[in-house]
């Protein structure tokens, strides 16, 4: 191949380059992978977002489901997608962070760059609304004469469902069972059944839940949250718990930068829409803005943090 030949390829490969870029986004849908079941917290405030984004960038934004290994599952799809705009998931910590600590991973989390965090929403331990305990106290006396019998429904090993017993563990000096499901509706359903004694939810899960069917023990926060005003924290009963939900938009950090900075335009118009801030209000959806540059700047304080809260699980706690 002639040096003149190679440029022209290399000039032509550019111009429809170019014109990729100058079509998107409105050539074809964007997908939009969820890491969670649906009727969870993420999967709420991603299909609530959906329809502000397909308004704002003139195109549609289908929504897909894939839970499972603590969001591992949808990381590696969005990782093995086509660095072209078209893809985006839900970014969830601490399980975004926590999942490198103790395995191998099907993806790299560097190739995964957060568009913005949305929602940062504290824990809660939930029971059956007839259940005989009514406090962490109560959980913790009967944990205490039962090593083990007492579970707790997480979203996955990571998690902060998951997270949040580990640092009750440690607390309480007690021994706990984590049982992993697919999603918030799932943990719920079985704790309905019977078949765990606990549930983790987040406050505003937990706030539009069904309240003559469940009851909220704590929130880990380090204060109330506005959405749980009269539900204490787990620091008001004597226990050293706080742990929360961060959740927002990824994108492959090869996506070309001013499509990744399309996406964030996108996202801030949206979330500063009154019409936006009264549906999530309605889906009790904490709003916690934080644009994609700064959340990233936080991961590795907070990678610090999990990571010594995993050393328990190895110190027997």
């Amino acid at each position: 191949m002639t040096m003149k030949t190679v440029a022209l390829a290399a000039t032509i490969l550019a111009a429809a380059t170019g014109a990729a870029h100058a079509e998107w986004p409105t050539d074809r849908p964007i997908e939009m992978i969820v890491a969670f079941a649906p009727g969870g917290g993420t999967d709420i405030m991603l299909r609530t977002l959906a329809p502000f984004l397909e308004e704002e960038l003139d195109t549609q934004f289908p929504v897909l489901n894939r839970p499972g290994a603590s969001g591992e599952i949808t990381y590696t799809a969005l990782s093995q997608a086509r660095p072209d705009g078209y893809t985006v998931s839900s970014l969830n910590t601490p399980g975004f962070l926590t999942m490198r600590i103790d395995r191998k991973l099907r993806f790299d989390p560097t190739e995964i760059c957060p568009i913005a965090r949305i929602v940062e929403d504290p824990g809660t331990f939930v029971v059956q609304a007839g259940s005989e305990f009514q406090s962490l106290a109560d959980v913790v006396a009967y944990a205490k004469e039962n090593p083990g019998a007492v579970s707790v429904a997480t979203t996955g090993r990571g998690t902060d469902e998951h997270l949040a017993m580990i640092q009750l563990e440690q607390a309480a000096g007690v021994k706990l069972t984590a049982v992993p499901f697919a999603g918030a509706n799932e943990a719920k359903t079985a704790l309905l059944g019977g078949h765990v004694t606990m549930i983790g939810l987040n406050a505003g899960e937990y706030s539009t839940a069904d309240h003559d069917a469940f009851r909220a023990l704590a929130q880990f926060s380090e204060e109330r949250s506005l959405l749980l005003p009269d539900l204490p924290t787990a620091g008001e009963q004597g226990f050293d718990v706080i742990m929360s939900s961060e959740r927002g938009l990824a994108a492959r950090c090869d996506v070309p930068e001013e499509i990744r900075a399309q996406l964030a335009a996108a996202v801030d118009t949206a979330l500063a829409s009154p019409e936006f801030q009264e549906r999530a209000r309605q889906q009790a959806l904490p709003l916690a803005f934080k644009s994609g540059a700064d959340w990233q700047a936080d991961m590795p304080s907070r990678l610090e943090r999990y990571t010594e809260i995993f050393k328990l699980i190895d110190a027997g706690q």
